[in-house]
């Protein structure tokens, strides 16, 4: 396995993409983190048409103009990501036109070969369980994601701090979001699918299985 794995987790809401981002973050040494969901909440520490607007859209559960996803993801690579780093693209491409621009942007860097998709495949019912239920630390921010052990934490494990509801994880916005993977990103994985670049795990497992799993098929590549 090359050490500049580049590595794209995609999924439905609540498969737990964060969670393996992290596992693989301490897994392969060298690698950026890049959440394109963090990029668009940084959007709420300002104050602009842009910002505004995209708080709307997100509260609503759904997603900003198609091309400014690509457009912040691929600043953050072009001035963060060092030559020798991998990189781990969690929660993008969302959408089929992103994800070719993914592949041409990654093949323009000469990463094209070393560029997994991975499919964390579980039910929408199973999203939609853990949702409603994940909690995040208000004092930190930390997400708590409703599987296994995790279910049973009752204040942040990482500060102490209190527990709530995520703002965007009301019902009707997660039933949009829902509805999103459905209309737009089934598209896009059966395109890469059918490329031959997709990887799917199944992400209904305890979180060390699916990590494993992971592991397993990027090895084989």
């Amino acid at each position: 396995m090359s050490k500049r794995v580049n590595i794209s987790l995609i999924g439905r809401s609540g498969c737990g993409k964060g969670t393996q981002a992290k596992l693989l973050m301490k897994h392969f040494d060298n690698i950026f983190y890049l959440s394109t969901g963090d990029l668009f909440r940084k959007f709420k520490t300002i104050d602009t048409a842009v910002s505004r607007r995209i708080q709307k859209i997100l509260k609503e559960g759904g997603l900003p103009f198609d091309d400014l996803a690509t457009t912040l993801w691929m600043h953050e690579i072009a001035f963060n990501a060092k030559e020798d780093q991998g990189v781990i693209f969690d929660g993008a491409p969302r959408r089929l036109p992103e994800a070719k621009n993914m592949i041409e942007f990654m093949d323009w860097l000469d990463r094209g070969d070393e560029m997994f998709f991975v499919l964390l495949d579980i039910s929408r019912q199973e999203a939609f369980d853990r949702l409603t239920k994940r909690r995040i630390c208000k004092k930190c921010g930390r997400l708590i994601p409703w599987v296994g052990d995790f279910r049973k934490i009752k204040v942040c494990d990482k500060c102490g701090g209190q527990l709530i509801t995520r703002p965007d994880d009301n019902v009707e916005a997660i039933n949009n979001r829902l509805d999103y993977y459905e209309e737009r990103m089934i598209e896009m994985i059966e395109y890469l699918e059918k490329e031959n670049r997709l990887i799917k795990i199944n992400g209904e497992q305890p979180i060390g299985d699916v990590f494993k799993d992971i592991i397993k098929a990027l090895d084989k590549k």
